[in-house]
């Protein structure tokens, strides 16, 4: 295909939790990637992969490499943030060495010992929120601030300096629409990086039972890089919070609008952690594509050719919605069977913290129905404003009554 030829693919605005049209008929096509043409950065066009299968394939083959720092490539963004050593953009081996520090912490037997310190943390905000009354914001009650307490907590940011981790992340993962928001990125982005520093540097003297103490030691011990720690905690902690105070949002939102969600898990609370899933499959959290990668040799991909040095973009969003894979992609079935999902990702970078995640999902639903069993909108759901230019969507309140 000639260049200028391919579709032009912007992400626009949707209503509430509507599904791209433009990723659905990009499912619809017969190849697994598909070339396409993005509104900024450098000219040409480059592949889209939405398939289940294109997607798990070009995110987990070392041959498609996330190493592009410096290098002009077409963009959904007018406006980019400097990049930085963040794990997102570095391949293995030295990404495999950058996540191995903290992989414990986010393991099984670490989320067990978290869930008892999480569930309190959540009752003490919804405790508050039953003592003003209804109606309250359950996003400004509970859903923003529960993940940010416990993202806080195991980073180990002091209580009063976590509000700025809030702050933060509204300024470096929204879309910058002119240079003043590109500035006030940057300006975010040192603010972090500076107290991080700090703090890792204050740990390293008197360490504690939390991650800066880890990353800290790991820096002393030469595992890994001052510049490297700075980069791996800012990333845990914006997106520890911003990623699900969206998610968890999100998944309310559902549960207050959709009668048989609502009564099955009324119904049978233990069906919570199936629902998680299967919402985190069915919720397009993401505007647009993320970032790219390079592909470092000639690969075909189903049978379509990607020469060596060419921009390959994956929606996970199109994946999870893939009828190949998830028959009547668009109803929410938490008895649904197939293949996981790919909300965290796939390959060297999924999330770090999938795990936590979903321990906060779960016992955020979970506590709802059970304490909180006749908690609806206060609001008609047509109302309900969502955010503009963010990473992932979310509701920018949630007024309920209980």
């Amino acid at each position: 295909m000639q260049d200028g030829t391919a579709p032009l693919y912007e992400a626009s605005e949707l209503a509430a939790l509507d599904f791209d049209p433009f990723l659905r008929e990009a499912l619809g096509q017969a190849e697994p990637v598909i070339r396409v043409r993005l509104p900024h950065g450098a000219p040409g066009e480059c592949w889209l992969a939405t398939r289940h299968d294109a997607v798990r394939f070009v995110t987990s083959d070392p041959r498609f490499s996330r190493d592009i720092v410096g290098r002009p490539l077409p963009s959904m963004n007018r406006y980019l943030v400097p990049l930085d050593r963040a794990v997102s953009f570095v391949d293995p081996p030295d990404h495999t060495r950058v996540r191995s520090v903290v992989s414990s912490a986010f393991n099984r037997f670490a989320m067990a010992a978290l869930r008892p310190r999480a569930q309190a943390v959540l009752d003490e905000h919804i405790d508050a929120m039953v003592a003003a009354g209804p109606p309250a914001d359950l996003v400004r009650h509970v859903t923003s601030p529960f993940p940010l307490h416990v993202i806080g907590a195991l980073l180990g940011v002091p209580e009063a300096d976590r509000p700025r981790l809030r702050t933060w992340a509204d300024a470096i993962l929204t879309r910058a629409k002119d240079e003043a928001g590109v500035e006030r990125a940057r300006q975010a982005k040192e603010e972090v990086r500076a107290s991080f520093l700090e703090l890792a540097r204050e740990r390293r003297l008197r360490p504690q039972d939390d991650l800066i103490s880890e990353l800290g030691a790991a820096v002393e011990s030469g595992r890994i890089e001052e510049e490297e720690l700075l980069a791996l905690a800012t990333l845990m902690g914006i997106n520890g919070w911003h990623a699900v105070r969206n998610h968890t949002s999100n998944m309310v939102y559902l549960l207050l609008t959709d009668d048989s969600l609502r009564s099955r898990l009324r119904s049978d609370p233990h069906a919570v952690p199936a629902a998680v899933e299967e919402l985190l499959r069915w919720i397009p959290h993401k505007h647009g594509v993320g970032q790219a990668r390079i592909a470092t040799e000639d690969v075909e991909v189903g049978g379509v050719l990607i020469r060596r040095g060419e921009a390959v973009y994956v929606s996970y969003v199109a994946a999870n919605w893939d009828e190949r894979c998830y028959p009547a992609p668009h109803r929410i079935d938490i008895d649904r069977k197939g293949p996981p999902h790919l909300a965290f990702g796939y390959g060297p970078h999924h999330c770090v913290a999938p795990l936590l995640a979903r321990v906060e999902a779960e016992l955020l639903l979970t506590t709802l129905i059970t304490r909180l069993p006749d908690l609806r909108l206060a609001i008609d759901p047509g109302n309900v404003a969502w955010q503009k230019d963010v990473l992932i969507r979310g509701p920018v309140a949630l007024p309920v009554t209980w």
